[in-house]
């Protein structure tokens, strides 16, 4: 997941402390991470957004190049899952499933680069070509809902490709499973001090994962055990379960001036339910009006390229909730990104969007068909 927190480009003071030591520390790494680079002799450094990983685009002056530089967080990825990434990034491209951006390699021709500073582990860095072009920006319901289909189109494809796809040797990806997804000790935290904290209105606070209101706290309660349950029951295999991007949003898609599409940001891709990519498509806006045409629309395209059972159509709720919990746990060890404008709306609607799945209203029958 990247979102912005919020800094200023190449690393100014920012609005809070653990945020400004960071970009402190990262800023240090830079010059040895550039040098590793042919990037001519003064390359100029912004930072673009700071998440799991922090990403600054670099430009060499002379020569008018552009880069994407991603300096991945210690202990997040292991070297061999972000050579994973970078080799399904590589084949989806060499396959012509869809564009992706290439990566630059380093002076020793490897497409990863390890720094070493002294005292906080190795830290893993990726160049990638720059990508001109912007995200999908929809106008209205009808543009949004057309978006959609294309994304389900794009998550078709690229399922459709890993799933015949031969990995290569040593090919490592984590999985979004549910301890990693909605579990106490979850890859993005847990949903319930997520909750909590935002319920509270975010900012300073940072209450106990018990220390959401008691009836807010039983009813979320409920709904994660009523998804755990369907999930287990739905089980995980090889017609369910697979390589997925894993954040497929209209954020990571990049419109060129000619309209082509290039699909960014493989850094959350992995094993997954394969309709959890529908639910990422729809992060953060779940509770949209439209919610329920948008997922008609990205299934409807999705068809196209990979069949679904009554089976899978019957638990697109469940995981659209799934991943909504997810967005909770992930907003809670969060706290300065700018995903949510008000964070204790985006927690009583998720509250909402509870108590919909619970009543089987959450999508109005015929709506996956």
């Amino acid at each position: 997941m990247t979102t912005t927190e919020p800094a200023t480009a190449g690393g100014a003071a920012a609005a809070d402390v653990a945020v400004t030591g960071e970009l402190r520390a990262l800023d240090a790494l830079l010059p040895e991470v550039l040098a590793a680079y042919d990037l001519g002799t003064r390359p100029e450094v912004a930072l673009l957004n700071l998440s799991e990983n922090a990403t600054y685009r670099v430009e060499d002056p002379a020569s008018g190049r552009r880069f994407a530089l991603r300096l991945h967080r210690p202990g997040y990825h292991s070297p061999a899952e972000i050579h994973g990434e970078l080799a399904w990034v590589a084949a989806l491209r060499a396959d012509g499933v869809v564009p992706t951006p290439p990566v630059i390699p380093n002076r020793a021709g490897e497409v990863l680069t390890t720094v070493r500073p002294p005292g906080v582990g190795d830290r893993q860095a990726v160049l990638f070509a720059w990508v001109d072009g912007r995200a999908p920006e929809p106008d209205d319901t009808a543009e949004l809902v057309s978006s959609f289909a294309t994304l389900g189109d794009i998550a078709g494809r690229m399922q459709l490709h890993a799933r015949g796809w031969g990995r290569p040797p040593g090919f490592a990806r984590f999985e979004w499973s549910l301890p990693t997804t909605i579990g106490p000790d979850g890859r993005w935290g847990d949903w319930r001090s997520g909750l909590a904290w935002a319920l509270a209105g975010g900012g300073d606070a940072r209450p106990s994962r018990a220390g959401a209101p008691a009836a807010e706290r039983e009813l979320m309660t409920r709904a994660a055990v009523t998804v755990e349950g369907l999930v287990e029951e739905f089980g995980a295999g090889p017609d369910r379960y697979g390589l997925i991007h894993a954040d497929m949003r209209l954020a990571n898609l990049m419109v060129t001036a000619d309209d082509a599409i290039t699909v960014i940001d493989f850094d959350d891709c992995g094993f997954s339910w394969y309709l959890f990519d529908l639910a990422a498509a729809l992060s953060f806006i779940e509770h949209h009006p439209a919610m329920p045409d948008l997922v008609a629309a990205w299934l409807a395209a999705y068809r196209r390229h990979v069949p679904l059972t009554a089976d899978d159509v019957d638990m697109v709720s469940t995981f659209i909730l799934l991943r909504r919990l997810q967005l909770t746990a992930w907003l809670g060890t969060h706290p300065h990104a700018d995903a949510v404008d008000d964070v204790a709306a985006f927690a009583r609607a998720t509250l909402g969007l509870a108590d919909r799945y619970l009543s089987g209203t959450l999508l109005p029958k015929g709506t996956a068909g």
